[in-house]
């Protein structure tokens, strides 16, 4: 055989294994549980671009994340072997950027259009979705439509919606026009009802492996320990909100499994892993799982995490970094439950298993 033909043929057999083992792509939607920095090129308020926010990320800067360093998309693609997916509204997120996936969620956002309003300009999810539609024909203009439907096919997809519209829309203010329109009972199965379109549009624009997470203890977290608790119990009107809303949320999505005849919804139970490190912080190593590491007042849950706030000088042992969202060491305990845990933690199955499943595939 010609000798440059067999340099030719090893080079391309490199190329095909290199490609077949490169990380599958990962795509995020939803609120600050997961933005990663859309919001910042919005005018809007629900921004993490000052510090103390990033304190303990690599660059030690804020990037957008509400989070003292990482948070759960990262940290999920430091598990698919990838870098992070760069926000939609990103100008690096162009070429071979674009192969790694892209992150579309925007903090404030919820399942209903009008949650979030007094944050003004977010990305609401049906934007999201429209985007993604965007990127892809970006993506395509790049790598061709079938490896563009491929890629997307393959990929992992994230989605978290659901506590803003309990926690920035229903239980806002008293008296609020969602819970004068419903009594919270109907207002759960409405969310569930208008939360099914937006996966099955999801579907549609080729999504085939959707994690997509339940509320976590959303009467717990410090921001409604300190408007709402006495004595540091949980809020209980929220409690039973999320403990309403994801079960039917579990249901749904293995309806629509079944619609669809294969599992593409992945049920993560955000309120149980929280659970276990909320009323046994210490088994995780927390010395709290009540007070914010950054804030003020009771809890450190009053407003916001600013530079002029308090600030605990070591991370790792707090479960909630602000009045809402968790510190990256406990968003790697929920990424852990995630890839690792029971059926109790995720279903049908946990994220190890789909993917050593879809390699063999």
């Amino acid at each position: 055989m010609d000798a440059l033909l067999v340099t030719f043929l090893v080079a391309v057999a490199a190329l095909t294994g290199a490609a077949s083992a490169a990380p599958r792509a990962f795509f995020v939607f939803g609120d600050s549980l997961v933005d990663n920095g859309n919001n910042n090129y919005l005018m809007t308020t629900a921004r993490a671009d000052a510090p103390p926010y990033g304190i303990d990320f690599p660059t030690h800067m804020p990037t957008g994340r509400f989070s003292n360093g990482l948070n759960i998309p990262d940290i999920i693609s430091e598990h698919l072997g990838s870098e992070p997916a760069l926000p939609y509204l990103s100008p690096e997120l162009r070429g071979e950027k674009l192969l790694v996936g892209a992150n579309f969620a925007s903090a404030g956002v919820g399942i209903l259009n009008d949650t979030g309003i007094q944050f003004v300009n977010i990305i609401r999810i049906g934007q999201q979705l429209q985007n993604f539609q965007e990127y892809q024909q970006k993506l395509a203009a790049f790598i061709g439509e079938d490896a563009a439907t491929q890629l997307v096919n393959q990929a992992l997809v994230l989605i978290t919606l659901g506590g803003n519209d309990f926690v920035n829309n229903y239980y806002l203010v008293p008296f609020s026009i969602r819970s004068r329109q419903f009594a919270i009972q109907d207002y759960v199965p409405y969310l569930i009802f208008e939360y099914k379109k937006i996966l099955a549009r999801l579907y549609e624009l080729g999504a085939r492996r959707v994690v997509v997470t339940g509320t976590g203890m959303i009467g717990c977290v410090p921001a409604e320990l300190a408007m709402h608790s006495i004595d540091g119990e949980c809020a209980r009107d929220l409690t039973e909100a999320a403990d309403l809303f994801n079960p039917q949320l579990v249901r749904m999505q293995a309806e629509l499994n079944d619609e669809i005849g294969q599992d593409v919804f992945i049920a993560a139970n955000t309120n149980r892993v929280s659970f276990d490190f909320m009323f046994h912080p210490q088994d995780y190593g927390f010395v709290t799982s009540k007070v914010a590491c950054c804030g003020q007042g009771p809890y450190n849950g009053i407003g916001l995490c600013t530079p002029a706030s308090n600030v605990c000088p070591n991370r790792d042992v707090y479960a909630y970094w602000d009045a809402f969202h968790p510190t990256e060491r406990a968003n790697r305990i929920i990424v852990g439950q995630f890839m690792h845990g029971s059926t109790d933690h995720i279903s049908p199955m946990n994220l190890s298993t789909i993917l050593a499943m879809d390699n063999r595939n």
